[in-house]
């Protein structure tokens, strides 16, 4: 899609802004609007009913928020589509469409002047903020904007035209999230097919024509004839908790595999901590390629994760919330068959069951551990149980990948796009929805 320039421009003499239509005049964000900081709540103002508080939790994601029952100025009280800026930490704007609320510091309730639209003032302050954050910026990963900052100058167009570049992004934004949705939308249904693959191939097989017979175990059903139905205790010759180390960021000294580390079926190095070599280090935490590790201990969501460890590096010790256990050639001929059966639905769903302890904090015990009767074939068939899995889940896993880069793509282009339009790089005076769009608009005026 292709829009038109504006015939002539000036220099704005703001580096983000660049060049801009030359009828556009000078002005700032707080000439365009009044911004009110929300209410300095504490703990100890929290209920469990009156309105919610609006905190930049509540704005980015699905956070339970908590409650005020008393009074308040009522400048720091939130309707139904009123626009919100978050200052510090997250730099973002927002239409607000969860009710009345009450406004949490850190974040401006912004009452546009007669000057500005409501709904430009979303797309200009999405595009500006982050850039004046940037000379706000302190330390390493907290960002802010001090209130003065809203006095850089920039240039925008008059309340007409605001309208109409409003009216422009939200038709065409809204395009672009739904491509986004479809994209999302493809990963989940990805991943399901991922996890049903894994389930189905660990409990049922890979040939669909084999007899079956009764497990004897009511969870776990029918399973291949051929396979063995015994207690996870007896697969192992050892199972044995790593060392209590200390550790921190040095890369100096030994790194050390802990809970962290351990993801659903995969090692994640992107943190290693390391142990100092002036530690009393007993070598025999020492990895080996093909070490099964299961995470003992987490929140109860993540209690009970597994990998295989396939020599990611030289040399690594694990500490003592991890279990390494060491397989009987008899009864397990992969490890990587073991992961696969610790990641599918039954697996996870065992482990859930034996978990023990708080939602923040939970461990799985060795004996409780060593109980659960599992279904496994020969060695050589969870071999070729591993084997196409590996094949099958790369392949999803790369298609995965590619959603999540389309996905990047598409936000790309949708910030392009509202940046094009409230800096003036493209002209939209001229646009008209589709036919369809206007028909769908005049039918809503006219019934309103």
């Amino acid at each position: 899609m292709t829009f038109p320039s504006y015939l002539v421009y000036k220099e704005s003499g703001v580096e983000w802004q660049g060049a801009v239509p030359v009828e556009w005049p000078r002005s700032a964000l707080k000439y365009l609007a009044d911004y009110q900081n929300g209410y300095p709540f504490k703990p100890e103002d929290w209920c469990e009913e009156g309105l919610p508080i609006i905190r930049i939790s509540q704005l980015t994601g699905d956070t339970t928020p908590n409650y005020y029952s008393g009074e308040l100025d009522c400048r720091v009280k939130v309707g139904e589509g009123d626009l919100l800026f978050s200052w510090s930490a997250t730099i973002d704007s927002f239409i607000w469409t969860g009710g009345a609320a009450w406004l949490n510091q850190h974040i401006f309730k912004v009452s546009p002047t007669v000057e500005a639209d409501q709904k430009f003032l979303f797309y200009l302050i999405k595009l500006v903020a982050p850039k004046l954050a940037e000379f706000d910026a302190h330390g390493s990963t907290m960002r802010h904007i001090k209130k003065e900052s809203l006095s850089e100058r920039l240039h925008v167009p008059t309340l007409v035209e605001q309208t109409q570049i409003a009216r422009f992004l939200d038709h065409e934004t809204a395009r672009i999230d739904v491509l986004i949705y479809e994209q999302q939308r493809l990963i989940e249904l990805l991943k399901e097919k991922r996890q049903a693959v894994i389930s189905h191939a660990v409990t049922k097989g890979l040939d669909p024509t084999v007899p079956m017979k009764d497990s004897g175990v009511e969870w776990l059903g029918e399973v291949p004839h051929n396979w063995k139905v015994i207690k996870f205790g007896i697969t192992h010759e050892k199972a044995e908790l790593g060392g209590n180390y200390e550790a921190g960021e040095s890369e100096d000294g030994l790194p050390l595999i802990k809970m962290g580390n351990i993801g659903r079926g995969k090692i994640k190095l992107d943190k290693v901590e390391c142990v100092s070599i002036d530690q009393n280090v007993d070598l025999a935490h020492t990895l080996k390629e093909g070490d099964f590790l299961f995470n003992t201990r987490n929140s109860l969501d993540l209690v009970g994760k597994v990998c295989v460890w396939r020599g990611e590096l030289a040399s690594a010790l694990y500490n003592s919330n991890i279990l390494r256990i060491s397989f009987k050639n008899n009864l397990v001929g992969s490890s990587g068959f073991v992961n696969y059966l610790f990641n599918s639905d039954l697996g996870l769903e065992q482990l859930r069951l034996i978990a023990r302890g708080t939602t923040s904090v939970a461990a799985i015990y060795y004996k409780d551990l060593s109980s659960l009767s599992f279904a496994f074939p020969p060695p050589s068939e969870q071999r070729e149980i591993e084997c196409f899995l590996d094949i099958k889940t790369s392949q999803l896993d790369d298609l995965v990948n590619v959603a999540e880069q389309t996905i990047v793509l598409i936000k790309e282009r949708r910030s392009a796009l509202i940046s094009a339009a409230v800096t003036g790089k493209i002209d939209v005076r001229g646009w008209r929805p589709p036919a369809s769009t206007q028909a769908a608009e005049t039918a809503v005026a006219e019934a309103v």
